[in-house]
């Protein structure tokens, strides 16, 4: 899931991500990476075409005539679309990717809003059996030692290709999630990646009562630190921190990013905060080891772990206890309640899936070894220097996090009734399903349908990134329409029309799919045309400056699928004030789901949207399930 800053300055040249000292690569990734293709530029009429097609269901038909207008002046042969278009091609002719490191300023680097909630997405993992301080660093320990297993076949360069549909996937993102960092800057940040320098970082960072220590997880022979000795290094830890009156120094991190740039020169001026904070940059990744939540029932208690993974709880709880510009920060708590917030720059959601996946199945293994008792050096504490300007930046970070805290309304939701196995019987895309559900929840609950964004992989092609599957289309407004139609009611051959128009929404919604995921969707495309004109210092085209473009890109419904081996879920924050962030990961028998909202919007609410998100899915079996099959059973 992605963030959109519309830009009408000029994009900058800069250092936006550093590479420390690259060395070459040894042989097999470069080489796969060489074997994928470039990311083509769609063909300018096709995507117009397209354009104004996505726009139907949205739009009103006066609206849509005007706009249309708009288009068929940027076509024409010789005009501003063409001259923009060949701008595009010639930019693809001379990068690996044309679009990556545009989208990286754009989504990432150049959003000012605080990457908390807005844009940093969190994962809820299923509850630990602990309930006290040895099984939290226990499973703490087994945790590291998992990533660290996990950290050895990309060092080695043994991670399995992933693909998609038969084809190979770029395997770029594996290489940046891990010590790596966001650097805050009064106009964009940047991206630090310490992995491949001459010498690449052997600790991790780790955060207790808002006390930052720096951990060696590697013994002087260069091989990972066992479970034990890991477990005896967070003893030590845990009880040189038991304090519970330290400033929250990590609460600077989640504040807007002007803000935040302005308190870390603050902050890094004075030598040894400089050091301290240059060591949890550098490090692998952050371990924090949370205070419990406070109890509630069991209805409600995945929703307040959501909570916690994307913020933290406010500065009475954990939110102190967080560096938010740290890629990779795994989350456990003394209750048991575990996962992960990742900062969205560098990766998507598949890989850092993929990573927890490798991680749990690694937990649940045996321990083999016990290891030697040889002593291990005391972790290093980090220590920092609270000038009365600092103090008085955390104060304020911390009053903005606490009403961004209080503004995310959260719902977890595991929908019991069936998983993806039901749809895929039916001979439908589980994903293309899902998102029906979602188009017509939305519709019985505001009788019209919105911009919808479901984010597509691009990783077929070298140094891919997202590109945007629309889910609100000309045949989902028809299905969510004939749904409730009362003149559609209770009659066998009405019911058959509505599984038709069903089976053809979830069609649509599966070539669109298979499009967008060849490169051939149209929002990056729109974009590139959009940042090439800014470029080129040429006036910004009349069909950007449209309203119609506007409520395009203003997507009331935010959405994900993250499929996980793992009974997880993750979350983040909608991306419009008004509108949802909807996150789901389908099991066999069951779908887990985070929906989000914020409540200072009246007309918004996640626990509503998850009651008729439910009342959607099973509605839809019902139909399918009393009606018998045509003859024709459609393929997905």
């Amino acid at each position: 899931m992605e963030r959109k800053q519309q830009q009408s300055e000029k994009a900058k040249p800069s250092g936006w991500l550093k590479p420390v000292a690259l060395g070459k690569l040894p042989g097999r990734y470069l080489a796969h990476q060489e074997g994928l293709p470039h990311l083509p530029v769609p063909p300018l009429q096709q995507t117009l075409d397209r354009y104004l097609l996505a726009l139907q269901p949205i739009i009103s038909e006066e609206e849509w005539t005007h706009t249309k207008g708009l288009v068929d002046e940027f076509r024409k042969p010789g005009g501003v679309g063409e001259r923009l278009q060949k701008g595009l091609e010639r930019r693809a002719r001379k990068t690996e990717n044309w679009l990556s490191d545009w989208w990286l300023k754009t989504a990432y680097l150049e959003y000012r809003l605080p990457v908390v909630v807005h844009s940093s997405p969190g994962v809820v993992l299923p509850k630990q059996d602990f309930l006290d301080q040895q099984g939290q660093l226990r499973f703490a320990a087994k945790l590291i030692e998992g990533i660290l297993d996990f950290k050895t076949m990309i060092d080695n360069e043994t991670l399995p290709v992933e693909y998609l549909g038969g084809k190979p996937l770029c395997m770029n993102q594996y290489y940046q999630i891990l010590s790596s960092c966001r650097i805050p800057g009064q106009k964009h940040d940047s991206v630090v990646n310490y992995a491949k320098g001459k010498k690449p970082p052997s600790h991790i960072t780790v955060v207790h009562n808002f006390q930052f220590f720096e951990l060696d997880v590697y013994s002087s022979d260069g091989s990972p630190l066992t479970t034990d000795q890991i477990f005896i290094q967070l003893e030590k830890i845990w009880n040189t921190s038991l304090q519970t009156n330290k400033e929250p120094i990590g609460i600077l991190t989640t504040n807007h990013r002007n803000s935040w740039a302005k308190a870390y020169n603050h902050l890094i001026k004075d030598k040894t905060n400089k050091e301290s904070v240059r060591s949890i940059e550098k490090s692998i990744f952050t371990v924090c080891l949370d205070s419990p939540i406070p109890r509630v029932s069991d209805d409600i208690y995945k929703s307040r772990v959501a909570a916690q993974m994307l913020h933290g709880g406010g500065s009475r709880w954990n939110s102190g206890n967080r560096w938010f510009d740290k890629t990779l920060q795994f989350i456990v708590a003394e209750d048991g309640s575990c996962g992960l917030v990742y900062e969205h720059a560098p990766s998507e959601g598949p890989p850092i899936v993929a990573l927890l996946d490798h991680i749990v199945e690694y937990t649940k293994k045996p321990q083999l070894v016990r290891s030697p008792m040889i002593p291990l050096p005391m972790p290093k504490k980090l220590r920092f220097n609270i000038t009365p300007e600092i103090k008085n930046d955390i104060e304020k970070a911390k009053q903005n996090l606490n009403i961004m805290v209080q503004d995310l309304d959260i719902k977890v939701m595991v929908f019991h009734h069936f998983g993806k196995n039901f749809p895929k019987l039916e001979k439908i895309s589980p994903d293309a399903f899902i998102q029906m559900a979602l188009q017509l929840a939305y519709y019985r609950m505001y009788g019209q349908v919105c911009a919808t964004y479901e984010s597509a992989s691009l990783r077929m092609f070298r140094l891919g990134r997202t590109d945007t599957i629309r889910s609100a289309s000309v045949d989902s407004l028809k299905f969510v329409q004939a749904m409730d139609n009362p003149s559609k009611q209770l009659c066998k051959s009405k019911n058959q029309e509505k599984v038709e128009l069903l089976r053809r929404a979830t069609q649509a919604h599966r070539a669109y799919t298979d499009m967008a995921i060849k490169g051939n969707a149209i929002d990056r495309h729109l974009l590139g045309m959009k940042l090439q004109a800014i470029e080129d210092l040429v006036s910004m085209p009349e069909l950007f400056m449209d309203t119609a473009y506007a409520v395009a890109m203003h997507f009331n419904l935010s959405t994900s699928q993250v499929p996980a081996k793992t009974d997880c879920v993750m979350c983040f924050g909608p991306v419009v004030p008004d509108g949802y962030g909807v996150c789901y990961n389908p099991m066999d028998d069951h779908i887990n789901f985070a929906m989000s909202a914020y409540n200072s919007c009246a007309e918004t609410n996640a626990a509503r949207l998850a009651h008729y998100l439910e009342k959607a899915l099973l509605d839809m079996r019902l139909l399918l399930q009393s009606t018998p099959k045509s003859k024709l059973l459609h393929r997905w």
